[in-house]
């Protein structure tokens, strides 16, 4: 399929926690001639902006839902603070059997440029986590994993949930977003703790394949492997260790 086969038929829904790149985001996507909402934690005066005091990307998303169009049937997410190449590409793969397509992410800069060298490889033989900056869905596959949950890893809460359910995925390289992310191993460790507890609050809310849940379960086990990866590394196993911590401790705060 291609994005003109799909036209207005594709409804995208941007979370925002604030007024930044709001401006930018929607003048990207109406160059795209698609439908969309952005849900912002600050009041912007445009029609296709709506208030909704921050509480999180997952809620966001949830309350997005009710703004969907009937005749929408591709449904996609999208990060406010992202730019979007390719966008055509990802909806070759939406058909019968692939009911979610998540794209790759490129930064230019930062301990990430490494660890998406890592994290897409091991992606596109198991879906161990998502990019929720640009999620695509069939309409029905979106609504089935509603309501999403208070989890701080989204993104990877709807791949589980559409996996749970024997949806297929697929995670596109051709298309993708660009954005800013961590400049440095403290920031990188900070990120990678809110990434990594977010995934298992996910996990405990879904039931993915077997392989995933046991990747999760060894996840500290092998994950002193990366410290060969010197600082960010180092950074990454810190983030890795704390956030398995305190999701063994039951301290999983939701909102970022």
């Amino acid at each position: 399929m291609e994005i003109d086969d799909y036209g207005s038929d594709v409804f995208v829904i941007v979370p925002a926690r604030d007024g930044e790149n709001v401006g930018e985001k929607i003048e990207e996507l109406e160059n795209f001639g698609v439908s969309y909402v952005v849900v912002c934690g600050e009041k912007v005066d445009h029609p296709n902006v709506v208030y909704r005091s921050k509480c999180g990307k997952w809620d966001a998303i949830n309350y997005a839902s009710s703004f969907i169009p009937r005749k929408a049937r591709v449904v996609a997410l999208n990060d406010v603070d992202t730019k979007i190449c390719n966008f055509d590409k990802a909806f070759e793969y939406i058909d019968e059997e692939v009911g979610l397509v998540y794209c790759r992410v490129q930064v230019s800069k930062g301990p990430q440029l490494k660890f998406y060298k890592i994290l897409d490889p091991i992606r596109q033989r198991l879906h161990i986590a998502a990019s929720g900056e640009l999620m695509l869905l069939k309409k029905e596959v979106f609504e089935h994993v509603l309501p999403v949950p208070p989890c701080m890893a989204e993104d990877s809460y709807i791949l589980f949930k559409a996996l749970e359910s024997g949806v297929k995925a697929h995670f596109c390289r051709k298309t993708y977003v660009t954005t800013e992310r961590t400049v440095d191993a403290a920031q990188e460790a900070k990120y990678k703790k809110r990434t990594t507890l977010g995934i298992y609050q996910a996990l405990d809310h879904t039931k993915p394949p077997l392989q995933i849940r046991i990747f999760y379960k060894t996840l500290p086990l092998f994950a002193p492997l990366l410290r060969l990866a010197g600082e960010d590394g180092e950074a990454w196993v810190n983030g890795i260790n704390r956030a398995f911590a305190e999701h063994m401790t039951n301290k999983n705060p939701t909102k970022f």
